[in-house]
């Protein structure tokens, strides 16, 4: 049985390992004082050739812990002429930029070792390196090809391709080791789901089982991600070589799930070895009363403070739109201070300005830098002294990862400042400040058994040989995102990919040949191999809806993918100043209404807002709850205040405004909505709609699920269809002014299958026909490419309009890409595990809901009633309503 276990104390040592080779030693102490910390552990473990997960923050020679052992072995090799042009180690990066970085990097020790060797009178040959990303040049492919490197820089797609290069491939029979970058963002999406098969079929292939070594920034668990690392191997028959037609094929008996246990792995957790100074600060005392232009003036000013005070900052925020804004209003606001000097940097951009923006950070021509993601993972900029992070990053593991890109060298400290202007923010940045501080971190969650990543890597298994079913399927099951997968998804699968279910009327055919009765599969025509090295991927293409009226077709302006999603027949959003009613959506094209009257029920940023994790939400709930205590208990506001100050790491302004909060929903209310105990307010608005207001805070992908199953289950009822507003603090369901029992509403809840309700809640949505897009593409049912031509996502988006109809008139929800795009829906868009777990503590009681008539909105109600109207009155006008509703709670309490 495999073992995942933390190395301790008595595994570091302060010295190199004594097997590493004199002028490697030479090289090493001459370039560096000491080892560092992850170095104490690592060095050691790979050289002795474990497994190993290597989690430790930015700047902590995290590389070349990884990298120290592997290059020992290659100089080893080498100098006894064992080294054969062929590549031995392969480092896998999330991305481009980084993989070029990492090159760089290793010019340095690859040479200053050679350097070091010839001075001692050893005679070494050079060790190679070389990129193969989605940039390499056909000249520079064919230079690998006639040379191959023995250090292989990649992306998990570009590995995707290699496994599968007639040729190349062979190239790979040996590798010794394997460097996962950045793993904790890959193991989290599809890309990550594919990466993970890929090493299955890279260990299926290679002589031996290499090395597999993560490196991971702070992440929890750590034990799953070192499990995700390694992958499982099983107690199984290795099976028989089958001569099948001059091919040999492996067949094996199916492998029982008990058999697999996880391979080997040693996890170094030096992660909270970097001292985190990170504060959240209030640019004003009064965040309702001080008007919006002033509170704008007061952060600017802070910003521009703190910018000056240190040499270099990093500036996170959390949309694309935000990171222009703010360079352009520190542009307008201090141009005789910032100009060539300050730079956005996003996805959005072009790869040659975000490259231009990290070379200036690097060298140090750069005041400040400006980003939403993009600067999240380990790209090179230098060193930056600090990040500010305007507004919540929505979990602590996020804001760790961003407050550590400063601080970058060893013994270094990361500082960062959490600047908040709205008092929901205020609450959830004290919080995660704490957590940030102690290490408590939030849950990654893993995508599994995803079908359609499968039926990709099926049709590239099938373009390299044949393959017997049974070991096919052991080998699937060996990756961590597959070890649950039931045999008959993988028959379902099969038969999709042999074209068993039938669909050559829709131009989908087959990629695979099935032998039933020898239990064979393998590629069917020369154009499969094509067709997969064309297609390879996960990532969706992306592209804007055009929005125009049903009667004259005028044209309105576009909408992004994420928010056609959140639209249902019947929803009011603002486009251009304007309201309009959503009716449908065809092709690329969004049909609407002109309603000039009504208010909008969607917000226009919904889609552009990253998530709250459910596990902070939790913890804001536990915070809720302590001051909730404090007030039962009589104590005094200023102690209560300095007991926030104190352990939540905020200034005065900030901790002042979160208690006067949360005393005044608590005066309001006689208690503090949290996790355990939720409020349901209902209230009727100046519109005469009826708002159920859920106080709850899970985050938005549970509130996401939790809305629609509810908003269904009423529907049913009443046959009248339901608003929703979505937040990370709540969620509202707005209804007709009619009777409705919550009581019984919620015990339908308990008593419903969740998954099925949330399926037939999305099954025709926007949501449901996009999702099931990008599936399709994935599985290779829907080509972006072949024979030259490029589809459209306008194309893609009609070709799956008309095969998700022709596979519900024909199959039910078990046809694997129907069933893969609800699971992609329920676990990875929301969260119906968490949503489950929130149903189940309501019926045993753990949740206790209390339900409120509102004629006065509390507090915590504040923020969600405002959403409905964001998009049609001005900021001004919104800090005014939120003025009256607060004006009105206070005369209330003072009643």
């Amino acid at each position: 049985m495999g073992e995942i276990k933390f190395a301790d104390e008595d595994d570091a040592s302060d010295t190199l390992p004594e097997g590493f080779e004199p002028y490697v030693k030479e090289w090493f102490n001459s370039k560096f004082p000491g080892l560092s910390n992850p170095q104490k552990y690592a060095f050691e473990l790979i050289h002795e050739e474990e497994n190993s997960l290597i989690c430790a923050p930015t700047g902590s020679g995290k590389t070349l812990s990884a990298f120290m052992s592997a290059l020992n072995e290659l100089f080893r090799m080498g100098e006894e002429d064992e080294l054969d042009d062929e590549i031995y180690v392969l480092y896998i990066s999330p991305l481009r930029a980084l993989s070029n970085d990492i090159e760089r990097n290793l010019e340095d020790p690859l040479q200053g070792i050679r350097e070091k060797a010839e001075e001692m009178g050893y005679d070494v040959p050079e060790i190679r390196s070389m990129v193969r990303t989605g940039d390499t040049t056909d000249a520079e492919k064919r230079e690998m090809r006639e040379n191959p490197p023995h250090i292989m820089i990649t992306t998990p797609e570009s590995l995707g391709i290699l496994l599968n290069s007639p040729k190349f491939k062979e190239n790979l029979r040996n590798v010794k080791y394997t460097i996962t970058d950045e793993i904790h963002s890959l193991s989290a999406n599809k890309r990550g789901v594919h990466l993970s098969l890929s090493m299955e079929r890279l260990e299926d292939m290679v002589n031996g089982s290499p090395t597999r070594i993560g490196l991971s920034a702070t992440q929890a668990p750590i034990d799953e991600i070192a499990k995700y690392l390694t992958g499982y191997t099983a107690d199984e028959d290795t099976g028989t070589k089958l001569d099948q037609n001059d091919e040999e094929v492996v067949s094996a008996p199916i492998a029982s799930r008990k058999d697999y246990s996880p391979r080997d792995c040693t996890i170094v957790d030096v992660a909270a070895s970097k001292e985190i100074d990170l504060e959240t600060v209030s640019p004003v005392r009064d965040l309702i009363h001080t008007p919006p232009a002033e509170i704008q003036e007061a952060m600017y000013d802070k910003i521009y403070n703190l910018i000056q005070n240190h040499d270099s900052t990093i500036i996170f925020t959390n949309t694309r739109s935000a990171t222009e804004r703010i360079v352009n209003n520190l542009k307008e606001r201090f141009p005789d201070k910032y100009d060539e000097n300050i730079g956005a940097h996003h996805g959005s951009m072009s790869r040659d300005k975000r490259l231009e923006v990290e070379e200036k950070l690097k060298k140090g021509e750069m005041k400040v830098g400006v980003t939403s993601t993009s600067l999240e993972l380990g790209v090179d900029i230098g060193s930056v002294e600090l990040v500010l992070q305007l507004g919540s990053p929505k979990g602590v593991a996020r804001g760790i990862q961003r407050v550590g890109r400063s601080g970058h060298h060893i013994g270094e400290k990361a500082k960062g400042k959490m600047i908040v202007t709205d008092r929901d923010d205020a609450l959830e940045c004290s919080v995660l400040s704490k957590c940030a501080k102690e290490d408590d971190l939030d849950k990654i969650q893993i995508p599994q058994n995803s079908l359609d990543v499968l039926a990709q890597q099926v049709v590239g298994m099938a373009c390299n040989h044949k393959w017997d079913i049974n070991h096919a399927f052991n080998v699937i099951r060996k990756s961590y995102n597959f070890v649950d997968l039931e045999i008959g998804d993988f028959e379902n699968v099969l038969k999709y990919l042999g074209g068993e279910y039938e669909l050559e009327d829709q131009n989908v055919y087959r990629k695979i040949w099935i032998d039933h009765e020898d239990g064979l599969f393998g590629r069917s025509g020369k154009m499969t191999r094509v067709i997969y090295m064309t297609n390879i991927g996960t990532i969706p293409d992306e592209s804007g809806y055009e929005v125009v009226t049903r009667g004259d077709k005028s044209y309105v302006g576009t909408l992004d993918e994420e928010f056609l999603d959140r639209l249902t027949k019947g929803d009011i959003f603002t486009l251009g100043g304007s309201t309009y009613e959503f009716k449908y959506a065809k092709g690329m094209k969004v049909f609407v209404d002109p309603q000039p009257q009504k208010k909008p029920t969607v917000p226009s940023w919904y889609s552009q807002r990253l998530p709250l994790s459910y596990d902070l939400g939790v913890k804001i709930g536990r915070f809720r709850q302590e001051v909730e205590e404090q007030l039962d208990l009589g104590a005094g506001d200023d102690d209560i205040i300095q007991w926030i100050m104190h352990n939540y790491y905020l200034d005065e302004n900030t901790a002042e405004a979160i208690f006067r909060y949360l005393k005044e929903q608590y005066q309001l209310t006689g208690d503090v909505s949290n996790h355990s105990d939720v409020t349901v307010e209902r209230y009727i608005d100046d519109d005469n709609r009826q708002n159920f207001i859920f106080q709850t805070i899970y985050g938005r992908r549970t509130h996401d699920a939790l809305s629609r199953i509810l908003a269904h289950l009423l529907q049913q009822k009443i046959n009248k269809n339901i608003g929703m507003v979505i937040d990370d603090n709540g969620f509202i369901l707005v209804t007709p002014r009619r009777p409705i029992d919550i009581e019984e509403l919620l015990d339908d809840l308990v008593n419903c299958d969740l998954e099925e309700e949330l399926k037939e809640a999305v099954g025709k949505t926007e949501l449901m026909k996009r999702r099931f897009r990008h599936v399709a593409g994935r599985s290779l049912m829907i080509l972006r490419n072949y024979q030259g031509n490029s589809k459209t996502v306008g194309q893609q988006q009609m070709k799956g309009h008309f095969l998700i109809s022709a596979i519900r008139n024909q199959y039910d929800r078990d046809f694997p890409m129907i069933k893969e795009t609800y699971r992609e829906i329920m676990e990875d868009a929301m969260d119906i595990q968490h949503t489950k777990e929130v149903v189940d503590e309501i019926e045993n009681g753990s949740i206790e809901i209390e339900q409120r008539k509102a004629d006065v909105p509390s507090p915590f109600s504040h923020n969600l009633l405002l959403q409905e109207s964001s998009d049609v009155i001005k900021m001004e006008d919104k800090k005014k309503r939120l003025q009256e509703l607060h004006d009105q709670v206070m005369e209330r309490i003072e009643d």
